[in-house]
């Protein structure tokens, strides 16, 4: 019996042209991909469905180990599948290729990395925490969005506390800095982490499964995009989105006023005001945005997506290609057994909890057409009705 056809890919997969869009018309060279090693951590190779890796500098705590860790699942995944390439990657948290830098856009290194603003031209990839972050004890993405499914049954949402909750690290970053001065007994539960104290207790107080107990979860960029996104998302309660320049590979699905309620960064304590005011007096449509953004974590980030959003990527860009990937004289085999048996704790605990266990015998989803200008402006123009709306509402407040 014929497998059945492949569904369509989520609507954020159709970026992937527009991030590779500089390298279309010429290709890739090999100079260009060098001309990034200076701002990458590491490169990686894949010859045969095997995969090297030459190391540049070290990351910050283990992102190029849980990245390279989560390439190694993709090939167990899809062995054979993924195609001959050679790449730079960074793990820095600030998108560093910059357009303006490039006149001409094909010269530009195509840069993998986790985030991106509209003046970049860095390469979307899924970040390290997908494969689990260990030294804050977060883990992998599959388990924990099944474990924050059960505690969202056991807290209904009209149970929650009816405030906007938000908890993190307010120094890296002086729009966190600014968020916190909106605290406010009525509406607002706003604080800052004691990493010294987490540290030394392991984060062992920190599950965010336990942590869905408010009625509304603020999102607020770190240094540039924060890996939280996808855990306030999961939530059940609607997202109060501080509006951010910078965007990881899924964030650009997300839709103003469907998925999440947009604020003002500038008007920051004005608008998480009003946002738990107007959610609190029309329960079942904030429920329903709750709702919205949850179920995008788990029908559009399910980990098959991101394993289908890797394997599309690295294919395109592998077919951009000028020259045939050899491997480098100084990089070294990826290999699960070298990674995973030499890991202690939290490290080899959670890449047994992501090893790939089965080989899909099936299609990747299929990719649906590139997102055009012309959608990409629509959107923009739809997301900025939403917030014409918020402000008309704010407008007739007595």
């Amino acid at each position: 019996m014929p497998s059945p056809p492949p569904v369509e890919c989520p609507s954020y997969f159709r970026y992937i042209e527009r991030d590779l869009e500089p390298w279309v018309a010429s290709g890739i060279t090999r100079e260009a991909v060098e001309r990034g090693q200076r701002q990458a951590h590491f490169r990686l190779v894949v010859v045969g469905g095997r995969a090297y890796v030459e190391t540049y500098r070290p990351a910050f705590q283990t992102r190029d180990v849980f990245t390279q860790w989560g390439i190694l699942q993709l090939l167990r995944r899809y062995p054979g599948r993924v195609p001959d390439l050679d790449l730079m990657f960074s793990c820095e948290d600030m998108p560093e290729v910059r357009a303006a830098a490039y006149p001409d856009r094909a010269a530009a290194p195509p840069l993998f990395r986790y985030c991106k603003d509209p003046s970049t031209l860095d390469v979307l990839f899924p970040d390290w925490s997908f494969w689990g972050w260990p030294e804050v004890n977060i883990r992998p993405w599959a388990p924990l969005l099944a474990e924050m499914d059960e505690e969202n049954a056991r807290l209904p949402w009209p149970d929650r506390e009816p405030y906007a909750y938000w908890k993190g690290n307010p120094y890296v970053s002086p729009l966190r800095q600014r968020l916190l001065r909106c605290n406010d007994s009525r509406t607002a539960r706003l604080y800052t982490q004691d990493w010294g104290f987490a540290n030394r207790n392991g984060f062992r107080n920190s599950n965010l499964a336990r942590q869905c107990r408010h009625r509304y979860k603020i999102y607020v960029q770190g240094r540039s995009w924060s890996v939280s996104r996808k855990y306030i998302l999961a939530c059940d309660s609607p997202v109060l989105a501080v509006a951010t320049p910078y965007q990881d590979f899924f964030s650009r699905g997300l839709a103003a006023g469907t998925h999440y309620w947009p604020i003002h960064p500038d008007k920051l304590c004005r608008d998480v005001r009003f946002a738990v005011g107007w959610g609190n007096a029309h329960t079942a449509q904030a429920q329903r945005m709750g709702l919205a953004g949850s179920a995008f974590t788990r029908d559009d980030m399910a980990m098959e997506y991101v394993y289908d959003y890797m394997l599309h990527v690295l294919r395109r860009y592998a077919s951009l290609l000028r020259y045939k990937p050899t491997v480098p004289e100084r990089a070294v085999e990826l290999c699960p057994e070298s990674m995973a048996c030499p890991a202690q704790g939290r490290n080899r605990d959670f890449m047994m909890q992501s090893r790939e266990q089965y080989v899909a015998d099936y299609e990747p989803c299929r990719m649906p057409p590139p997102l055009t200008a012309d959608e990409a402006s629509k959107m923009a123009q739809r997301d900025g009705e939403v917030l014409s709306r918020i402000d008309k509402m704010m407008g007739k407040q007595p």
